[in-house]
């Protein structure tokens, strides 16, 4: 039967239009598109401006500021908010050498705003540095037409169960790998660090992975990632939730795996300190679970149901090639003695920033219980 897709108005303008005018010569002036976290901890915002000269670092690019009280970041009596630039990419959509730029976010007395995450995570990654922690983060999205439908799903009811989705390949089995192929090609583009994608288990699901990354370079690269992903839906007319559980009943939900190590870990012998690092992961179970999603745990769960390739939101499990506990160790990492080890329970929508800066603080810095110790500047 056929189904009518729901894509958004602008996505039918002619493409074709619009490259006539990418490829004008800019005269040595340069787009610099500012990107930065909104007041909801999940969505980002952009704007644009030209610079003379084409930054060569990040520190060529200027501070901005922007309007918080259109973004549930400030009263508009006081709405001002600082964007301070702490990462450059290439721009794949108005190509070089025009920029994208991420920001964090300071309030009017230059205080982080309560969504700038960043910056306790860096304040935590320069303490753990000599540690050199790797991450690698598994972003799982749903793709869904502007009805909010899955996209690619029947109007009306349901796909097949799942079971021939995941890693699929056919027209009935896989929806929208035109706009999976055309992130990872931005992607590389621009200068993340993605390393991979998949189709995931339920259709019109998808998983992208970014890694390794180093201390704070994880979280720069996963929102920028993440940024890209919603360009490039918008060009094609569809949305990407993050939502940990799009669809209620016997379908997967979504999460962000993420992977870790420190330098010790990845040495011979290193399974002694993943397992030492698992331990206490296990006593301050509950304190991850609020940190990994931005509802307090809430999102997570729908999620953490233990089914679904999940463990029970409720309890902390470990084991080796198990993708039911909280803590998987591959099984390669077990034969070998040495390596990383994934933690599963970070819902797709976390923020990374949160998830590494939490990590740290348990595994290295060795804190303990639901509070968290604030570190001097220095």
């Amino acid at each position: 039967r056929a189904v009518t897709m729901s894509v958004s108005h602008s996505s039918r303008l002619n493409k074709l239009v619009r490259e006539q005018y990418v490829r004008l010569p800019q005269d040595g002036l340069v787009q610099v598109t500012y990107v930065w976290i909104d007041g909801s901890g999940e969505g980002v915002r952009c704007k644009t401006r030209t610079l003379d000269k084409e930054p060569k670092s990040i520190e060529d690019v200027p501070e901005w500021n922007f309007d918080g009280s259109s973004t549930a970041q400030a009263e508009g009596s006081n709405s001002d908010m600082f964007l301070v630039p702490v990462r450059m990419f290439r721009d794949p959509f108005c190509l070089d050498p025009n920029k994208l730029v991420l920001c964090e976010v300071l309030k009017y007395n230059r205080k982080p705003a309560e969504t700038n995450l960043r910056h306790t995570c860096k304040k935590v990654m320069d303490l753990v540095k000599d540690s050199h922690p790797w991450f690698g983060m598994e972003q799982e999205y749903t793709l869904l037409g502007i009805n909010g439908h899955p996209y690619g799903w029947p109007d009306n009811g349901f796909p097949g169960p799942q079971g021939p989705y995941y890693c699929g390949v056919g027209a009935d089995k896989v929806y929208g790998r035109d706009i999976v192929e055309s992130h990872y090609k931005a992607c590389l583009y621009a200068g993340v660090k993605i390393c991979g994608t998949n189709a995931e288990v339920m259709p019109s699901q998808w998983e992208f992975q970014v890694g390794p990354c180093e201390g704070i370079e994880m979280g720069d690269h996963l929102w920028m990632a993440r940024f890209i992903l919603h360009r490039v839906c918008e060009d094609f007319g569809v949305v990407a939730t993050l939502d940990p559980k799009p669809m209620t009943g016997n379908w997967n939900g979504a999460g962000c795996h993420t992977n870790y190590s420190t330098e010790e870990m990845r040495r011979e012998g290193g399974l002694k300190h993943i397992e030492a690092a698992i331990e206490k992961l296990s006593k301050r179970h509950d304190y991850h679970i609020c940190v990994y999603d931005p509802r307090g745990g809430r999102d997570n769960s729908r999620r953490l149901t233990g089914h679904h390739e999940t463990s029970n939101i409720f309890e902390f499990s470990a084991g080796v090639a198990n993708r039911g506990a909280s803590i998987r160790i591959p099984r390669q990492v077990g034969q070998d003695g040495y390596g990383y080890f994934e933690d599963r329970r970070p819902a797709a929508n976390c923020d990374p920033y949160a998830v590494t800066e939490a990590i740290m603080r348990t595994t290295v810095l060795n804190e303990t219980g639901v509070e968290t110790k604030v570190y001097a500047d220095h």
